[in-house]
């Protein structure tokens, strides 16, 4: 084999040495005893876990349709019931070995054994027990992989190689164990901060008793100092001195001078926007560039506006603090709306007024009283037009007129139904043609 690359060198090293154990596990007679300690463990485990599991699910199972703490901390557990029987094997494995390591002071196979039962533990965790789809991924190309090679008892050799191969970038150096230690890591905790940053905001939007603005920012805050320390404890594993971060600290400060003037301006009026609370999820706004809609998501960069047609609109937080907003939602949601009719020269416009206020005083959605009655409808003389008196009729709502609420077209309905009623026409244009003849224009 002389000449070949040193990995099929040492790979052919390794399979003589594993050749080697085998021929001599093989011709042992404690070793036979300790694979028929081994056969006797994994068949005492199989019988303990078949009558134990179905005790187990019934006692974790909590009832249908509980979801207090508890009942979702027995549904936890629960899903872990399918590692009973490995775990089980473990166990009596390892009782198995102190007792071969007494009498023949020796317990390589039964360690095998052991390495080997968690390595199916490690497959039924992946397979049937992890639910999410990262986790899954996670598991089926790490964990499975490392617990195979910790079964065959390659792990520390591995390890150790990996840990002597160093990678060098110019000044800056580090080991590739190093580096794959911080990638297994970096994705763990950051997936481990993505679900306490969902829990975190499950928990404070539910404190109804919060305002809006504050649940926000209060989430916000959470994200912040939950994805702050995953960075920090990901530096600590990989064994990077945070007083060398001050470089890169500096490197960020000059890129915001430059570059970055923009998404620093729009995360601190973010920041204020939060603080202040003049305008928040939910809120209908109107803003100076004649952007409109509901604030449905403030993020750290900009707010999203729905609008009535279904449209999303990014809107940066900075315009938010540098230009007018009309907010429709604030200080209450009642607003003023107004609809334009007209009657015949033939009416009795003195009338009109009480008619019509009477009429939208008795929709549903309609508010009145307020001081002095200022919120009361009021129908009011705009002019005399070419075919007809010109009236309007003021109304105070709680909402804004638009999307699914009809509320114009229903006081439009109200008041055609009582004019109708009290025998008022609503007039339309007319005009007169007078024709002249060829005859009259001679004449």
């Amino acid at each position: 084999m002389e000449g070949q690359p040193e990995i099929v060198t040492q790979a052919l090293d390794y399979a003589q040495q594993g050749w080697d154990i085998a021929r001599t596990w093989l011709m042992s007679p404690a070793a036979w005893s300790q694979f028929g300690l081994l056969l006797v463990a994994y068949l005492a485990a199989l019988l303990v876990s078949r009558r134990l599991r179905p005790v187990l699910t019934k006692l974790l199972t909590p009832p249908e349709g509980q979801e207090s703490l508890i009942a979702t901390a027995r549904r936890f557990v629960l899903l872990f019931v399918p590692l009973v029987l490995p775990l089980l094997a473990y166990v009596f494995t390892g009782i198995g070995e102190s007792v071969t390591r007494s009498l023949f002071g020796s317990g390589a196979v039964i360690a095998f054994g052991k390495r080997l039962f968690l390595f199916l533990a490690a497959r039924i965790l992946v397979k049937e027990i992890i639910r999410d789809p990262f986790l899954k991924l996670l598991g089926r190309y790490v964990l499975v992989p490392v617990m195979a090679i910790y079964a065959v008892g390659l792990l520390d050799d591995l390890t150790t190689k990996l840990s002597e191969t160093v990678i060098r970038l110019g000044n800056i150096s580090f080991s590739v164990m190093a580096l794959v230690r911080g990638v297994i890591a970096g994705a763990v905790l950051f997936w481990l901060g993505r679900w306490s940053n969902n829990q975190s905001t499950a928990f404070i939007q539910s404190q109804e008793e919060m305002p809006p603005a504050t649940r926000t920012l209060a989430q916000k805050a959470a994200e912040v100092a939950i994805f702050g320390a995953a960075f920090l404890l990901l530096m600590n594993i990989m064994g990077i001195s945070l007083t060398s971060l001050a470089v890169l600290g500096g490197a960020i400060g000059v890129g915001i001078g430059f570059g970055l003037q923009q998404i620093a301006s729009n995360f601190i009026s973010g920041v204020i926007l939060l603080l202040e609370g003049q305008a928040t999820v939910g809120d209908y706004v109107e803003l100076d560039g004649g952007e409109a809609g509901t604030i449905v998501k403030m993020t750290a960069r900009a707010t999203i506006l729905e609008t009535y047609d279904g449209r999303w609109i990014v809107v940066p937080n900075e315009h938010f603090i540098t230009t007018r907003v009309v907010n429709y939602s604030d200080s209450g949601s009642a607003n003023r709306y107004e609809a334009s009719f007209s009657v015949s020269y033939d009416t009795d416009i003195n009338k009109v007024p009480g008619i019509i206020e009477k009429a939208v005083g008795d929709l549903d959605f309609v508010l009145a009283g307020g001081k002095d009655g200022e919120r009361d409808p009021d129908c009011e003389l705009r002019g005399f037009g070419e075919s007809g008196v010109d009236f309007a009729v003021e109304f105070w709502v709680n909402g804004i007129d638009d999307g699914r609420n009809k509320f114009t077209p229903r006081v439009l309905f109200a008041v055609w139904n009582a004019l109708m009623a009290h025998d008022i026409e609503i007039p339309y244009p007319r005009r007169v043609i007078e024709m002249r003849s060829a005859d009259s224009d001679e004449a």
